[in-house]
């Protein structure tokens, strides 16, 4: 006689977040799709309501600060607003970067610029490390500044920093970390102390909020949430897209902030097509763990190769024993199983040619003409190796005088290692520097 035996079901909780990023949170109530093995895609810009008291109900529970979140069924009006694809995205988002929601946006600047939006207004203040990707640089100080919002400019890898330059009409604090190009680091958790210490003496309506890009770094090696920040704004279009074929970008942080987020979207434009975010949901942010596994010990051949080659002066890379950020890098920087995770972003410098300050172009240049491995592009993170001179290139808005200062040479070089295979790309490297 056979025994019978209960099944037994484990918790989601039960299983490891690599597992997680493959099979997301579905079953979800953002749509019912339990025979498809692939989440489906949505393309309706507008959805068909049962009754006007349907419509009236959903713009009631778009805009209220009353409506939980875990209401039994969104209610779809128009793809602006919400959408399933995008909400299912959102969801796997949030989990990702142990977030309680998500809201993601048509590319990373225009969810920086919501994450902002929601936080500082005009009279009030962002305090921002002194290296920022150049995008980022124009808004804070092309743009917002004719709304009020000034920016105080602050290198926060320093001691006590903070607590110097905040003043009462400082609402933000913003910094990326790994920084863009250099890999500066911030000690998220640091910033945390220092904010603290500074609320501690001011009203709810004025205190300090943290916001990280979290970019470079992935929420595979490092999740700001769990170290302090309030917030994190990210480009999708980058390591968690993967593949270059789409833009995106998202705000991850806690359901407080749900509301105004989608306020802000729905009101600036700035939405995600349920087209891009199918593809970031369904390749993109389940293959993020194998990729960036890979990438970062491509990364770290390849460091290694630069730092002895006697064309290039110094290398960064948070995996290398010199870094000079290591025991940050080791305690910040660490993967969803706790081991080391330093990403896959190389910085390094050219030694110039007497009477050149231009080595950084040469080879690039050389690279753009010869290497089969290495391509000439910007952006990052996607499974091929791409190449930029920052200085001329991506931070080009930068005066001359602050890319000086913030540690921005004109001999550097960022290389975002992809899934080639490493002997491969050392061999271009080594090419391109011998011919250079």
């Amino acid at each position: 006689m056979s025994r019978s035996r209960t099944p037994h079901t484990p918790p989601k909780s039960h299983y490891r977040m690599r597992t997680k990023l493959i099979h997301g949170t579905s079953p979800t109530k953002r749509w019912d799709y339990d025979h498809h093995v692939i989440p489906p895609l949505s393309s309706s810009t507008t959805f068909r309501l049962s009754s006007v008291h349907r419509g009236v109900e959903g713009f009631i529970d778009f805009g209220s600060e009353d409506v939980p979140l875990e209401r039994k069924v969104p209610i779809y009006i128009y793809d602006r607003l919400d959408e399933p694809t995008r909400g299912m995205l959102e969801e796997n988002l949030a989990l990702a970067e142990e977030g309680e929601i998500c809201v993601a946006f048509s590319t990373g600047m225009a969810a920086i610029a919501a994450a902002l939006g929601v936080c500082v207004a005009g009279g009030e203040e962002i305090i921002a490390h002194e290296q920022l990707y150049g995008s980022t640089y124009s808004l804070l100080t092309s743009w917002l500044p004719r709304y009020g919002i000034q920016t105080r400019w602050c290198d926060l890898r320093k001691p006590d920093a903070l607590r110097r330059c905040a003043t009462p009409a400082s609402r933000v604090v913003y910094f990326e970390t790994p920084t863009n190009p250099s890999l500066e680091l911030i000690d998220i958790a640091d910033i945390r102390r220092q904010v603290d210490a500074l609320n501690h003496e001011r009203a709810e309506s004025e205190r300090l909020h943290i916001i990280v890009d979290n970019t470079f770094a992935t929420p595979y090696c490092q999740r700001p949430l769990a170290l302090g920040a309030d917030l994190v704004a990210q480009s999708l279009t980058k390591d968690i897209g993967g593949f270059g074929t789409d833009m995106g970008g998202a705000v991850i942080g806690p359901r407080s902030f749900y509301n105004l987020l989608m306020a802000y979207r729905k009101d600036f434009g700035g939405v995600l097509s349920p087209k891009n975010a199918w593809s970031i949901l369904v390749y993109g942010l389940p293959t993020l763990a194998a990729r960036m596994a890979n990438q970062q010990k491509t990364a770290l051949k390849v460091a290694q190769f630069l730092e002895s080659h006697p064309r290039v002066e110094q290398v960064f890379y948070p995996g290398l024993e010199s870094f000079p950020q290591k025991e940050l890098a080791h305690r910040q920087m660490v993967s969803y199983d706790g081991k080391f995770a330093p990403g896959s972003l190389v910085y390094f410098i050219l030694q110039d040619a007497p009477g050149s300050s231009r080595a950084g172009d040469h080879l690039v240049d050389y690279v753009a003409e010869h290497a089969y491995t290495i391509t000439l592009a910007v952006s990052l993170g996607h499974i091929k190796t791409l190449i930029e001179n920052p200085y001329s290139m991506t931070h080009f808005n930068l005066p001359p005088e602050k890319k000086q200062t913030t540690g921005i040479h004109p001999g550097g070089i960022r290389l975002s290692v992809g899934l080639e295979d490493w002997h491969d790309i050392i061999d271009d490297l080594r090419a391109a520097l011998e011919a250079c």
